[in-house]
């Protein structure tokens, strides 16, 4: 028995020793932190997309006729005035089409014409009563048909003339011929519809970017808006355009909406050419000039023994304090003790309830884009500054106002030593400071004392 007794004592004395060394010498030992700095710059809020650049102005050259195609006047990025000649179809065809049309159209008039003098002859015999009726009603009659036909022949003629000058393809605009899809001697058939010929872009040194933007962001795209873009043959180069239309024919790509953006951007150096895909930065919204703080600055969470240290040096600093001071701190804090309790527990003022997370509590929920930053004082104590946030661009935020907050201050973005309390910090939710986080968590805000 006495054995048995010795025997868990000596486990029992082991395991205080082990959680000794585990836990109370490991978080005595002092943390070592990562810094980010508060600096003061331009914040630019993007929404980024891709699109592909193409000519302001393109018009595909075709031909109405068919044939073999005798002679090629232009080549790729050839530039061509408008009512150039670019290209002469075989004109054997077309050209004795016409000359038949010539003969039938003679034919007609020389049928009208004998149909005409006859019926004159025929109204003179009528008109003395040596003609029936019936067959004077058909000398007019026969007047009339040979009158349509030789019409008819006319509007051949002329067809066949114009079939004859389609053969001869001439620029409908100035511009640069981009694309050129037959070769000289190649048959072109236009039987149902016409058939490209050529390409040309109007004007190279003004380029367009047709992008995609999802429905969740079109809202924000104006016309008008700052665009930047980049290309991948000129990644080191930054070209500017400008938003010019917002199309309204949506496109769903793998259950995703897209709308298409039309941006304009200048190409007077002509380096960027039909095709090419450019990466797109709709500017949306920005700001010149202000505090800025790096986003993983905002999202570190102190561990449970760095608030417990926090804790008592603001229990500190309120006995120090006047009782006019202690008593508006009191009353804030009686909001919320029933979230968290003790003299510094509940409510917003120095810990649980809305302010730390110490329960759901019935405190002031934090202000729309407040957050909190960490830092260490002169004295390397642990120091909390609260702060309104506005813009962010996924990478730094602005800091609209707070208190204590300056630039090139030091503030707290991560533990790099101490486990235990890095382990806390890194458990923490990612942080939108943007997103109004109300109170009864981490996202709490310092209450009405800020």
């Amino acid at each position: 028995m006495k054995k048995k007794i010795i025997i868990i004592s000596s486990i029992v004395i082991g395991l205080a020793i082990i959680s000794y060394f585990l836990f109370f010498r490991g978080e005595s030992q002092s943390t070592k932190f990562s810094f980010s700095t508060v600096s003061r710059g331009n914040l630019d809020v993007k929404i980024s997309s891709s699109g592909t650049i193409q000519a302001i102005k393109t018009v595909d050259v075709g031909t109405q006729v068919s044939g073999i195609i005798a002679k090629l006047l232009v080549d790729f990025n050839s530039h061509v005035k408008k009512g150039q000649l670019l290209a002469v179809l075989d004109t054997v065809v077309l050209a004795a089409s016409v000359r038949d049309a010539e003969a039938n159209l003679d034919k007609a008039k020389a049928q009208f014409e004998q149909a005409a003098a006859v019926h004159e002859r025929n109204k003179q015999l009528y008109e003395k009563k040596f003609m029936n009726e019936v067959d004077f009603i058909a000398s007019k009659t026969n007047v009339a048909t040979f009158q349509a036909t030789y019409k008819s022949a006319i509007t051949a003629l002329d067809r066949a003339k114009l079939n004859l000058n389609y053969a001869y393809i001439y620029a409908p605009i100035s511009g640069t011929i981009t694309n050129r899809v037959v070769e000289q001697g190649q048959t072109v058939a236009a039987s149902f519809s016409a058939p490209t010929i050529f390409t040309i872009a109007e004007d190279l040194t003004s380029m367009r970017i047709l992008a995609n933007v999802d429905e969740s962001d079109i809202g924000q795209i104006k016309v008008g808006q700052k665009v930047k873009f980049t290309v991948q043959s000129f990644q080191n180069r930054i070209f500017d355009g400008q938003v010019v239309q917002i199309r309204l024919n949506p496109t769903t790509v793998s259950n995703v909406v897209n709308y298409t953006v039309v941006v304009n951007a200048d190409n007077k150096d002509l380096v960027l050419l039909p095709g090419m895909t450019a990466t797109v930065d709709f500017y949306v919204d920005s700001r010149e000039s202000v505090l800025l703080v790096p986003n993983i600055a905002l999202r570190f969470q102190p561990s449970d023994v760095m608030m417990e240290e926090y804790r008592k040096n603001m229990e500190k600093e309120m006995a120090n304090m006047p009782d006019s001071i202690k008593k508006r701190f009191g009353n804030m804090g009686q909001g919320g003790q029933q979230g968290g309790g003790g003299q510094f527990g509940g409510g917003a003022a120095f810990g649980g309830g809305a302010a730390f997370g110490g329960g759901g509590g019935t405190g002031s929920p934090r202000r729309s884009g407040m957050n909190r930053l960490w830092y260490l004082d002169e004295k390397n104590t642990l120091k909390m500054a609260m702060v309104f946030v506005g813009l962010s661009d996924g990478k730094n935020t602005e800091i609209v106002r707070g208190r204590n907050v300056n630039e090139g201050m030091k503030v707290i973005s991560g533990i790099t030593d101490n486990s235990t309390a890095a382990a806390a910090s890194s458990s923490t939710n990612v942080f939108n400071p943007t997103q109004n986080r109300g109170g009864g968590g981490p996202g709490g805000g310092f209450g009405r004392g800020f």
